[in-house]
């Protein structure tokens, strides 16, 4: 069961999505030419009447690291896919480029001014980090109005209340700083601990809130004292420090210190970009918005096992569920590359190659029509390497390009027997394995 088709006519307007079988069916018959492989779509060669379209809602879970993403016909879910931010990635190379340029002050430099004190924030500033979850989820938003006539968005609109699961009593004049949603402290710490024991990662049992420090002992509620156990681990532990409990097994012990002292780096997240991504949806299309209680209620009442995809189906308001597809596209953001012309040392110099500085200047992201991150097909007819290969191609002056397959790197293939399949866009592409949904 994968996902449905796109198709657009003649004219470039979407229409209906169809299943793949019929799409297979039009390509044999050379009625419609593939003119995108992610996400699969086709274009009919003769211009049809236009037929009456069905009106499609697309579903969103917005998630810190990873957003699920899924289109309905009415109740059936005909195409989805889990999209996958690079926002950490982003935050450790502006920390690397933070570091390197402080090693200037040590390094035999020109002086460079100060200008820490004339930069200013506008208003709805949002970390590069950030803005790149907001940037993705709408790009793909557009991209998918672009190919199928989506009339509505029904998007997860939670607030993880951070002061809420510090301290369970706030309340009164201590929300000046924020504002009361009730996120529930159970849901925060399953995401938090991956959702299994933190004592013996069993998953799929009931899982209990457990005081790392017991009350007893003057433990707090507080959300850095809570973890989960399962009911066996949960009795074996009783009222015993975890200091006791675990002093067999220090490696554990550091483990759930160190998960127990991180910082709410997910919720704040959400809570940064929630409105941002909101608004901006709602000048696109009609948007309603649904709370993650809702979202975990509908789950729980079918059946269904817990993914961004399925969370994102299941948003809004349900009275059935149809799965068209078990195979959604995973779609990881990898972003165009890096700015920076030549590889640095751990000092911060440049290591230049054996040509010098020459081949730098001379060097050009495009040869012979490629360029590194297509999606390509590799027809070799002779060689170790002989076949018939798909993947990801850096490409070289010299017409010597390597594949990237997800069986290994081929070198050394020669650019007339590559044929380009998607272009990049900044994103790279896979299928979910197919498996159950249900629980």
């Amino acid at each position: 069961m994968q996902n449905y088709v796109f198709v657009i006519d003649a004219e470039r307007k979407p229409l209906n999505p169809i299943s793949p079988a019929r799409a297979r069916e039009l390509l044999t018959k050379q009625k419609a030419v593939v003119i995108r492989r992610y996400p699969f779509t086709i274009m009919l060669k003769a211009k049809i009447e236009t037929p009456t379209l069905k009106p499609l809602t697309l579903k969103l879970d917005p998630g810190s690291k990873v957003t699920g993403i899924a289109i309905l016909e009415g109740e059936r879910v005909i195409w989805a896919a889990n999209l996958e931010h690079r926002g950490q990635q982003i935050k450790s190379d502006l920390t690397k480029r933070l570091s390197i340029r402080r090693t200037r002050r040590s390094r035999k430099t020109r002086y460079r001014q100060p200008r820490f004190s004339n930069r200013s924030r506008r208003q709805g500033w949002l970390a590069p980090s950030l803005l790149h979850r907001f940037l993705s989820i709408e790009t793909w938003v557009k991209r998918l109005c672009k190919y199928s006539p989506i009339t509505e968005i029904v998007m997860e609109l939670v607030k993880f209340d951070t002061q809420k699961m510090q301290a369970e009593t706030i309340e009164g004049v201590q929300y000046q700083q924020g504002t009361l949603w009730g996120y529930q402290v159970r849901e925060y710490l399953l995401e938090k601990w991956g959702r299994c024991c933190a004592y013996c990662n069993s998953s799929g049992v009931p899982l209990q809130i457990d005081h790392i420090k017991p009350k007893s002992k003057g433990g707090s509620d507080r959300i850095s004292n809570l973890t989960l156990a399962c009911e066996r681990c949960n009795l074996a532990k009783g009222n015993k420090p975890v200091e006791d409990f675990l002093k067999k097994d220090s490696a554990r012990l550091r483990k759930i210190r160190s998960m127990a002292l991180q910082p709410l780096k997910d919720a704040a997240a959400v809570n940064s970009t929630r409105w941002a991504l909101y608004s901006t949806l709602k000048a696109l299309l009609p948007i309603k918005s649904s709370s993650g209680a809702q979202t975990k209620y509908n789950r729980l009442r079918f059946g269904l096992v817990k993914e961004h995809w399925i969370d994102a189906s299941c948003t809004g308001d349900l009275n059935h569920i149809i799965f068209s597809t078990q195979q959604p596209l995973l779609i990881k953001a990898s972003g165009w590359g890096k700015r920076e012309m030549v590889t640095k040392n751990k000092y911060g110099f440049p290591v230049l190659n054996k040509e010098g500085n020459q081949a730098l200047k001379t060097r050009s992201p495009v040869q012979y029509g490629f360029r590194t991150g297509d999606i390509v097909r590799a027809n070799v007819p002779k060689g170790k390497h002989q076949g018939v290969h798909l993947g990801r191609v850096s490409v070289r002056e010299s017409g010597a390009f390597d594949v990237t397959t997800p069986l290994g790197k081929l070198q050394s293939i020669r650019h007339k027997h590559c044929q380009p399949i998607h272009r990049k866009d900044g994103y790279s592409y896979s299928f979910h394995p197919m498996s159950t949904i249900v629980q």
